[in-house]
């Protein structure tokens, strides 16, 4: 059993030091990979540790089930996400909304005009960040976003164009193959549908990319 949970250890440790290898250099000084300790956690996400500090964190049991390719697609989409900007900040919103909530629930018993009005805007501000943040819309945009990015990030590490849309067609299909819940999986299925214009795109200028191979 110990010479199982060491080797295991070895293979996770292994795991992080290959995507590690996967950031571009520009990267390499300031985005770290680790193994999530979370219990149900995502597949992979991102989160900012610190001043221009980001983590990628990675459920490397569920990674684990997935082809090689499909892994590397997928980080490089989690890459693309930072290199884009679009990470989820530290969440203050929600704490600002409650803030402004509680204080213009007291202002309101207390009566003071002006500290009322600075609630109200104080819970106008947060919601509409809110708003913007789980905009379904926005969100998707943002995806796909990454998801061309990532294929250009692939082909700068060897990939040919073919091959990393294949590779990350496979992935979300997986992913949703995987995933009860219907809007991660709706969200999959419009990356999907957007991958697919964007091979149609690329096969229209590239002889590279054959029919059916999405």
């Amino acid at each position: 059993m110990t010479s199982y949970a060491t080797s295991s250890a070895k293979a996770e440790m292994s795991e992080l030091r290959r995507l590690k290898g996967l950031l571009p250099p520009e990267l390499q000084s300031w985005v770290t990979v680790e193994g999530t300790t979370e219990v149900n956690p995502p597949l992979v996400r991102s989160e900012e540790i610190g001043k221009d500090q980001v983590e990628i964190q990675i459920d490397l049991v569920k990674w684990d089930t997935l082809a090689m390719d499909q892994r590397n697609l997928l980080f490089w989409h989690e890459v693309a996400r930072i290199q884009n900007d679009t990470i989820p900040k530290d969440g203050w919103e929600m704490a600002a909304l409650a803030i402004g909530l509680g204080g213009a629930v007291g202002e309101l018993w207390v009566q003071d005009a002006l500290l009322l009005l600075l609630a109200v805007g104080l819970c106008g501000v947060s919601g509409w960040r809110l708003y913007q943040k789980n905009n379904g819309g926005k969100l998707i945009k943002e995806l796909t976003d990454a998801d061309e990015k990532a294929i250009a990030l692939a082909t700068r590490f060897g990939y040919t164009l073919a091959n990393a849309y294949k590779s990350l067609g496979s992935a979300l299909k997986t992913l949703i193959e995987n995933t009860p819940g219907k809007r991660q999986r709706s969200r999959y299925e419009a990356r999907i549908s957007a991958l697919k214009r964007s091979a149609s795109k690329a096969r229209s200028k590239s002889k590279n990319i054959d029919e059916g191979e999405l």
